[in-house]
């Protein structure tokens, strides 16, 4: 039966990212970050490919994602909860066996008789969690040595410019530095780098990375992932389910934004903005076709699309639509979609929707 919608996620081309990336890093362990369920990739697939094919640890954002994975039987490996946790998130952290990030005296006490790792954050200028004053850091890194059940597992800070303006980069990692160093020793762990740093700033790599963006095969500069050595993990298609004439005058879709300036034909594709198609892409994105590129007019709606097929046409029912992906030698990639929106490839990625199934395989061979 065809679907109406359906995400490809090649977990081969996911295992060859790990290894490119594990490539660039030498020793330092590879985390893979597999947040907003493995930015919309499937979180469960992706941290299990990912640990298969060398990933030392997997971080999450929130105490119920942690959980998620330990549920589904994802082991292996250390299992990182980066976010900020509410108190009645804590026992969900903890009973995920993660460890978790700390930066207040008081959140480390709350912890005491709780066998849990824990990462002290140095803000060093991204601006969000994590202490601002050296000195703090280590009153906490003491706190936790000296509370019966927590350990001290890692110390960590994170990038505010690592796409974009280096030098600023570089005076956190200054920053980070003498902090971390007064932290080291056995046991615990340094790290800062993102998926940018990884690719323009090896001297973060340190102890281990946080790999997001770059392990989905998506460029962080929001460029061309391909020139990373990178492939794309995820394809986004719909199929053709009407195709109609238009003439001259006529309209297609929610607030007449397409009219017709010469007759010809339309093809409506079951797909919209519940899925992931941004309103704002409305007579502003191509879709391929049978290996060519048809653009999108119209309001883009909840559940369809409408694509100019031109003044003749021998797209037919059924025929496959593209809007993320390849056909033949035509190619559309995140970055391009995420220039047209005016955002990044984050958001295109994480923006499709639930309802749109998740099919793996590798190189196009189905699990």
């Amino acid at each position: 039966m065809t679907l109406r919608a359906v995400a490809e996620i090649n977990l081969a081309a996911l295992e060859r990212n790990v290894a490119t990336l594990a490539g660039r890093i030498g020793p330092s362990v590879l985390c893979a970050v597999v947040k907003a369920d493995g930015y919309g990739h499937g979180a469960v697939e992706v941290a299990r490919a990912a640990l298969g094919a060398g990933a030392g640890a997997l971080a999450v954002a929130t105490a119920g994602e942690a959980l998620a994975l330990r549920e589904a039987g994802v082991a292996g490996g250390r299992l990182i909860v980066l976010g900020a946790l509410s108190a009645q998130e804590v026992p969900v952290a903890l009973a995920a066996g993660a460890e978790l990030v700390a930066w207040d005296e008081r959140f480390v006490r709350a912890l005491a008789g709780h066998r849990v790792g824990l990462h002290v954050k140095f803000d060093s200028g991204m601006g969000r969690l994590g202490t601002r004053d050296p000195a703090a850091v280590a009153a906490v890194a003491a706190v936790i040595e000296t509370t019966p059940g927590p350990e001290l597992v890692g110390v960590c800070t994170h990038f505010a410019t690592s796409d974009g303006d280096l030098d600023f980069t570089r005076a956190q990692l200054a920053a980070f530095t003498p902090v971390a160093a007064g932290l080291a020793r056995p046991g615990v762990t340094v790290h800062a780098a993102n998926s940018a740093a990884v690719l323009r700033l090896p001297a973060s790599h340190l102890d281990m990375v946080r790999t997001g963006i770059a392990l989905y095969g998506a460029d962080p500069l929001n460029e061309d992932p391909s020139r990373h050595g990178l492939e794309p993990v995820l394809s986004l298609r719909s199929y053709v389910a009407a195709v109609k004439p238009v003439r001259a005058g006529e309209s297609a879709g929610y607030g007449r934004r397409f009219i017709a300036s010469a007759d010809g034909w339309l093809a409506t594709v079951p797909i919209g903005y519940a899925d992931g198609v941004s309103r704002r892409l409305t007579n502003n994105c191509d879709v391929l076709i049978n290996g060519r590129r048809h653009p999108l007019v119209g309001t883009v709606s909840m559940d369809n699309i409408t694509v100019d097929l031109g003044a003749t046409t021998t797209v037919a029912v059924g025929d496959p639509v593209t809007l993320i992906g390849a056909d033949g030698s035509e190619r559309q990639t995140v970055e391009a979609l995420a220039h047209r929106l005016d955002t990044i490839n984050y958001e295109v990625l994480c923006a499709i929707g639930a309802r749109v199934p998740r099919h793996y395989h590798r190189d196009g061979a189905g699990l």
